[in-house]
């Protein structure tokens, strides 16, 4: 059975720089994205053209800058991150290529075997956020699950976060005394009746 070797990490994209090579409705879908879970994302986007809706989105995003040219070299330089978000399968192996030799990890929209990261399904509440993977196999998955689980959990659970933080910050000992503490606090959430 293949396994799903994906690494789960979250960053701090407001600290990063972001390139989005496409204008359309793929570009759209990933600077939304990438915007509704950090409206500061420091994000340029490359295109020909841009669907209007992408033009009033980034009218509403103060770090979101628009170029309408087409994509060049240059354009990888500084950047952290890259999507590869065009119809263009040669345009988006280009983008790829020099993504590979700026030593930015690239998303090719569409492509799981040129991808270095996936953009997953995230389910928020509050502070609390779950990113779902399906290795790239079935995205339709990964959306219904959020469903399921944004459907599932309680809205009072940023509260419950804020008070173990409370909590977390008034325990004393090292680190794994405190580790310990808040596993038999947290307990009670999981043990079954």
């Amino acid at each position: 059975m293949e396994e799903n070797n994906l690494f789960p990490v979250f960053f701090k994209v407001s600290r990063l720089q972001v390139l989005v090579v496409g204008g359309g409705n793929i570009g759209h879908e990933k600077v939304s994205a990438i915007l509704s879970n950090c409206h500061d994302a420091n994000i340029t986007v490359v295109a020909t053209w841009f669907l209007p809706e992408l033009v009033e989105l980034a009218k509403s995003a103060p770090n979101v800058t628009l170029m309408q040219k087409p994509f060049s070299c240059g354009d990888m330089l500084g950047k952290d991150l890259a999507i590869a978000a065009t119809n263009d399968k040669d345009l988006n192996c280009c983008i790829w290529e020099k993504a590979k030799g700026s030593r930015v990890l690239i998303n090719v929209a569409d492509t799981p075997e040129l991808c270095d990261f996936y953009l997953g399904s995230v389910v928020q509440k509050g502070n609390l956020k779950i990113a779902i993977s399906t290795n790239g196999k079935s995205p339709t998955i990964a959306k219904r699950l959020k469903e399921v689980l944004q459907e599932a959990l309680p809205g009072s659970l940023n509260e419950v976060l804020d008070k173990l933080q409370t909590i977390r910050e008034r325990l004393k000992g090292d680190f794994s005394e405190k580790v310990k503490q808040l596993n038999q606090i947290t307990e009670v959430l999981v043990k079954k009746d």
